[in-house]
């Protein structure tokens, strides 16, 4: 077992000629809420896109608890224990807030029935259903959701809605969780609830968290660590007061 979470070694991407991420080298410890900011086009959502499989890396790779997961699938590398959010809500808008939780415990072994199971309505695809659904009301009890179960979830409000999104990745039981723009779009206070929510990730389910944000105030109270990318490539790492005071840092975000 790796005493990292999340390790990537010179990993990058070019489209063409082009390199949109080169050479990005984390190390996210288990438990670790960690960062990874930057300027609007510096490749943050890239990495994200890299490591969930959405893009294969052309240089570097990349490790989860120690197995490498460069050129998996995405559903395996889910499967594997990586999940994500995304920076504009993707939900199932026309299904309730509880089926929208199923649909990640799909990914799951134990919620399994054969083919014939389904289409025949066996007792065995009753069972599980009844099973997932118990799950599902778990989780959304958790995260203060449980009395919208029955809504359909494009009528949720806005922070609501996010926090569906987290409880649904949450459902396939990740080691890691990549957070996208979590706190876009929100008043403080929805921000406020996002904070504490993150924070039962890690205390309540052990996950490890990598987000990636522009709220620097949403940054500095809650991760332990950040990286900085600017233009694809990293230029600061370390605690959040150590970067954000990186000459580079500094220029890149408000210029010289």
């Amino acid at each position: 077992m790796s005493e990292y979470v999340l390790e990537t070694k010179g990993l990058g991407i070019s489209f063409g000629g082009l390199k949109a991420v080169s050479d990005v080298n984390l190390k996210v410890k288990k438990g670790e809420i960690y960062g990874l900011i930057g300027p609007n086009g510096a490749g943050k959502t890239t990495v994200f896109n890299l490591l969930t499989g959405v893009y294969t890396p052309t240089e570097g790779t990349f490790f989860l608890d120690g197995k490498e997961l460069k050129g998996l699938s995405q559903e395996k590398i889910n499967r594997s224990g990586i999940a994500r959010t995304f920076q504009n809500i993707r939900l199932f808008n026309n299904m309730t807030v509880v089926r929208n939780v199923m649909v990640g415990l799909h990914n799951r072994k134990e919620y399994s029935c054969s083919v014939m199971q389904s289409i025949f309505r066996m007792p065995a695809h009753f069972s599980v259903e009844r099973r997932m659904r118990e799950k599902a009301k778990e989780l959304l009890d958790i995260f203060g959701l449980l009395e919208e179960r029955n809504n359909l979830s494009c009528n949720l409000p806005y922070g609501k809605q996010r926090k569906l999104e987290i409880a649904r990745a949450l459902a396939t039981e990740p080691q890691l969780l990549l957070l996208d723009e979590p706190a876009a779009g929100m008043n403080p206070i929805e921000t406020e609830d996002l904070r504490r929510t993150v924070e039962i990730i890690r205390d309540r389910f052990g996950v490890t968290v990598l987000l990636i944000e522009h709220d620097l105030k949403f940054v500095t109270e809650i991760c332990n660590e950040i990286t900085v990318l600017n233009f694809g490539t990293v230029i600061a790492q370390g605690t959040v007061k150590e970067a954000l005071s990186d000459p580079q840092v500094v220029k890149a975000y408000i210029g010289s």
